[in-house]
């Protein structure tokens, strides 16, 4: 969409006032717009634009999850469980896993499934520090080997603890694994006939295999969980409390809508992920793939970018659009936005750590050096090539580092703004040649990288204002197809009782608003309802 905008021109739909406006506008003001923020010198019509897209956005505060949940206690994890947990996956997993024990303890589960575990966080927090039966499911084999040696190493520190106090005849549990890709809502049911699993068990298995392996829990009580499971599989998790009667609550913060499969579209399924309502199948509402990628985008991770981190991602969305027209010229059987990964702004990263560490192992980052320090990274983020090592000094210099960006945020200024013309087209031309690795295409010496970039270069300016109006849609799509999920369950009547709440602190962890519904005699305390 966003290389559209250039080929297309399609800033020019948008009021001449507001790219007026805007053009003159700070990079600071402009990511505040996903956020509903507005400027008292904005055109009255940008201000309501803006102002009524906010208006129609769930809102993200975090709810008082004391009120909605009993016997909700979230407890601060200790060093071992939080071993490799960043502070947002800590939060998340916290607060989760209090609020998935509270579930599993009113409705005395006999299991609690992890469904898309990743590399079992938070089911190992839920069976070691919460004493809860846990099964993680995930669909990648490396995810379930690491899982497996991550809970050894917990088990021992537990043992050791156990041992150290007294209590060596203690049962201990320890989440069991199964490595499966859950294509189908078949596939879930048919694992959640399961309270317990021997093994970590891997595909190509079928699953009739899987099961034999484990125990049959016919007549169990299940709580099904998912911390940012992606695209259908929050779907799928959802129609599973449906159809299968072992299961009798979820609890489900669905992420990725831009994997979402949907109806009328080449990559819907046979049970598609969006629309799943009635309601919303009635209006005959489609989303298409630019809207579901564009639901995706964070307010919240836009408001938190700095002025610097804002012109750096502004620039890279200008790459991107400029190198997708390369692809159109010159290599024509590729097709419409190939994926080529974040490689920009991970190596962007790269390289800033690299001039970072560089001064300060010289000892010369001194505070009056820090304003051309800062020029010196934007010069320096260019894309390493295939090959290139990285040479990263691991001893000790994390906390200079964030100290020094905290001394650089002071000092930047508007200084890198001031990037030449053959700066940014220097770093244009290693951008697409990184690009077109990434896709197993051959550059080619016959390419004119320069001219699509003075093609392209009259219209960057325009990049940030467009895209930052075209983010504040994000909110209020993700809304749209939380909205959707949440209608798909009350309109099931008096079977299920759900509700949607924010759980996470939004500044924390953005994508924060869960679905959780159950079955009427579940025993979950659902008095808290969505608007």
């Amino acid at each position: 969409m966003l290389t559209l905008s250039i080929s297309s021109r399609l800033w020019e739909a948008v009021d001449e006032d507001w790219l007026q406006c805007l053009i003159n506008e700070s990079v600071e003001s402009l990511l505040l717009i996903p956020s509903g923020i507005v400027q008292d010198h904005w055109p009255t019509s940008l201000k309501e634009f803006v102002l009524t897209l906010k208006s129609l956005v769930y809102p993200r505060e975090q709810a008082d999850l004391k009120k909605v949940f009993p016997n909700f206690q979230p407890t601060s994890l200790n060093s071992v469980l939080a071993q490799g947990m960043n502070l947002k996956k800590k939060h998340e997993v916290e607060v989760l896993s209090a609020i998935v024990s509270s579930a599993a303890s009113a409705m005395r589960a006999d299991a609690v499934i992890d469904v898309g575990a990743g590399q079992g966080y938070l089911a190992q927090v839920l069976a070691f520090e919460h004493q809860l039966s846990v099964v993680a499911i995930d669909a990648c084999s490396h995810h379930g080997k690491v899982t497996n040696a991550r809970a050894e190493r917990i088990k021992k520190h537990y043992m050791a603890q156990m041992r150290k106090f007294g209590s060596g005849n203690q049962r201990l549990n320890v989440p069991q694994t199964i490595t499966c890709n859950i294509m189908s809502l078949e596939t879930l049911k048919s694992l959640t006939t399961m309270s317990s699993h021997k093994g970590d068990v891997e595909q190509p298995k079928p699953i009739e295999q899987d099961l034999e392996l484990g125990l049959a829990g016919r007549g169990s009580s299940l709580v099904l969980a998912g911390l940012h499971a992606c695209g259908d599989l929050s779907v799928t998790m959802l129609k599973t409390l449906l159809e299968c009667e072992e299961v009798r609550a979820v609890i489900s913060i669905g992420c990725c809508y831009n994997l979402l499969s949907e109806e009328g579209f080449t990559n819907a399924q046979i049970q598609y992920g969006f629309p799943m309502s009635c309601g919303v199948k009635s209006v005959n509402l489609s989303l298409g793939k630019s809207s579901r990628d564009l639901a995706c985008q964070s307010a919240e991770r836009w408001k938190s970018l700095g002025k610097d981190a804002g012109l750096h991602n502004f620039e890279l969305h200008a790459f991107r659009a400029a190198f997708q027209m390369v692809l159109h010229k010159y290599f024509p059987e590729v097709g419409t936005s190939p994926s080529i990964g974040r490689q920009g702004k991970a190596l962007r990263r790269k390289q800033q750590r690299k001039i970072i560490e560089s001064e300060l192992q010289a000892e010369e980052s001194t505070y009056s050096d820090l304003p051309q320090m800062a020029c010196n990274m934007d010069e320096a983020c260019s894309v390493t090539h295939s090959g290139e090592s990285e040479a990263v000094n691991t001893s000790g210099i994390r906390s200079d580092v964030d100290a020094l960006f905290t001394k650089m945020s002071l000092h930047t200024g508007s200084t890198c703004e001031r990037t030449t013309s053959t700066d940014k087209y220097s770093l244009f031309e290693k951008f697409c040649q990184s690009g077109l690795c990434r896709l197993g295409l051959k550059p080619s010496d016959n390419i004119n990288f320069h001219g699509i970039w003075k093609g392209v270069e009259p219209y960057v300016s325009l990049i940030g204002i467009y895209w930052s109006l075209r983010a504040a849609f994000g909110p209020l799509l993700e809304t749209l197809i939380l909205l959707d999920r949440l209608l798909f369950l009350q309109e099931q009547g008096d079977v299920l009782e759900s509700v949607m709440l924010p759980i996470f602190d939004p500044a924390i962890s953005p994508r924060n608003v869960a679905i959780i519904a159950k079955k009427p005699d579940a025993g979950i305390s659902s008095h808290h309802s969505s608007r």
